[in-house]
């Protein structure tokens, strides 16, 4: 069963004053638990980054709480910023709670919205979470940064090879754009200049890609280089990503070879 929120006359009778402060807005204060009320783990997305574009995007944390008595109830908040100075935050669809079992496993919902959670691309990067749990004989749980993630956004990557029939030894040369998600104008913006980028050439039968050149995007978001063809092949683009913008590898483009 899912509900969305505790009442406060519940918190005020289980937990006191202090229970019913961590609820109201952050302030900068440590952990804090009651009683043998304790939460073991959250996972934000499975442990792995999470990726959003321009789009509306759903997120799931899990949150593992414990109590021999069972949880009245088990939420989270995601935050970006200092606990005591959060600039964004984003709360869960709804609470889960109740239930009997002294270990339980809360998957909660959140929404993530370009434009507005986050408000622009300058949230991209760390988040934290904040969580309690609060069990059925009014002990309780409080953490002010249960776990961390990256919170990136996507990126977009083309690539050119030109000529895509050349004869053997002349040079190609590759073109791309590298985009990432730009979530205050709701759609793909360039790149920041700079941004190092890897070409790689896979040759016809073969199994794996090798990097041939590095390169940076030039301040509209595009990157080129020459090489010089000997054999059949394709070209791709590869980024590696930050903390704050996702990896990604563009489509191949391939290049016919041809012989004197």
């Amino acid at each position: 069963m899912r509900i969305k929120s505790v009442s406060a006359s519940f918190v005020a009778a289980a937990c006191g004053a202090m229970v019913l402060s961590a609820l109201a807005a952050p302030a900068a204060h440590a952990d804090e638990r009651f009683g043998d009320t304790d939460i073991t783990g959250v996972v934000v997305a499975g442990g792995d980054p999470v990726v959003l574009g321009t789009g509306p995007r759903t997120v799931t944390v899990e949150v593992t709480a414990t109590d021999p008595a069972g949880l009245q109830e088990i939420d989270a908040t995601l935050y970006h910023g200092s606990f005591s100075a959060q600039d964004a935050t984003i709360a869960s669809d709804a609470a889960c709670g109740p239930t009997a079992a002294a270990t339980t496993t809360c998957t909660l919902t959140f929404t993530l919205t370009p434009g507005t959670a986050p408000a622009d691309d300058a949230l991209a990067g760390t988040w934290s979470v904040g969580a309690y749990a609060i069990a059925a004989d009014g002990d309780a749980a409080f953490l002010d940064s249960a776990a961390s993630f990256d919170l990136r956004r996507e990126t977009l990557l083309t690539a050119d090879a030109a000529p895509e029939k050349v004869r053997w030894g002349r040079t190609v040369t590759v073109t791309g754009e590298v985009r990432h998600a730009g979530w205050a104008a709701g759609a793909p913006v360039a790149a920041a200049a700079g941004q190092e980028v890897q070409l790689q050439f896979r040759a016809k039968g073969g199994s794996a890609y090798r990097t041939v050149k590095t390169v940076t995007t030039a301040a509209d978001g595009t990157v080129s280089a020459n090489v010089r063809a000997f054999q059949d092949g394709s070209y791709r683009w590869s980024y590696a990503g930050t903390s704050g913008t996702a990896a990604a590898v563009s489509p191949a483009d391939c290049v016919d070879v041809r012989f004197p």
